[in-house]
């Protein structure tokens, strides 16, 4: 045993992931329950499965989470991305400040807050409230998410490297896009993760920027657990965490295999 951890460090770290972790075990657990009752264990079955699939309507929730996701995910990478390169590149311009803050104010902005002001903009404009008001939303305040992610990839990476690129003949973009983006690459595609994770999970801001037929499946899934939880939300719910795992193992895999192929590189040079 390491002599720095406790036995208080060890209980407690035990303790803290059982609270985390515990409850998703019981979760995928009882998804596999035959029983209608998600208190009383009654075999093993996989019906819950079939019948979520049968569910059309959670079915058209789960396309449009996917869609809006997708769509957001990507809009706010690309408008973070730029985001983050203004504010690491350009350290002194005019509304630098202002521009600062609106970056970086969904942040801290409580959902409710956000979700009612967009839906009085979108009232105001005449903007009929649908797939585009949700994508919308969820692009306004997951782009600071990715812009901080950047951002922080930026701050310790070496511009003379880009200088040098273009000493050589490359054109400002081409030096962007050959040298400065795949150093960052890592960095975009973990704001990109974390843009379509929060996407996802949103609950609150769709409930005030969603219309008919936008109906995302937290949105679902909410309406039906007031009404008592079902096997087979606990389906819907277990096919989501393993999504999202995959995603991560994936993701590791990819940047485990990079960083070894960097390791290899500089041992050859």
């Amino acid at each position: 045993m390491n002599k720095n951890w406790s036995a208080f460090n060890i209980v407690s770290v035990v303790f803290g992931f059982t609270f985390l972790y515990l409850p998703i075990v019981l979760l995928i657990v009882y998804s596999f329950n035959a029983s209608k009752l998600v208190t009383v264990w009654g075999g093993f079955s996989t019906h819950w499965y079939s019948e979520m699939l049968s569910n059309q309507g959670l079915m058209d929730a789960a396309w449009v989470t996917a869609r809006v996701g997708l769509l957001s995910a990507t809009v706010a990478t690309v408008l973070g991305t730029l985001a983050a390169l203004t504010l690491v590149r350009h350290t002194r311009f005019r509304g630098r400040t202002l521009f600062t803050g609106m970056v970086y104010a969904p942040l801290v902005m409580p959902e409710v807050i956000t979700g009612l002001s967009l839906l009085l903009l979108f009232v105001s404009i005449g903007f009929e409230r649908g797939f585009w008001t949700v994508s919308l939303a969820h692009i306004t305040f997951s782009m600071c998410f990715v812009a901080v992610v950047v951002q922080s990839r930026l701050v310790s990476y070496d511009m003379s490297l880009e200088e040098a690129a273009q000493d050589l003949g490359c054109t400002p973009f081409e030096a962007f896009y050959k040298i400065t983006l795949p150093v960052i690459l890592p960095a975009v595609i973990a704001g990109w993760m974390l843009a379509f994770t929060l996407s996802l999970d949103d609950l609150v801001i769709a409930s005030f920027t969603s219309g008919p037929g936008a109906t995302t499946l937290p949105m679902k899934i909410f309406s039906q657990v007031r009404l008592g939880v079902t096997p087979e939300i606990n389906a819907v719910c277990t096919v989501l965490i393993g999504f999202v795992a995959t995603g991560v193992i994936i993701a590791s895999l990819i940047n485990k295999r990079r960083m070894v192929h960097n390791a290899r590189t500089d041992a050859d040079m």
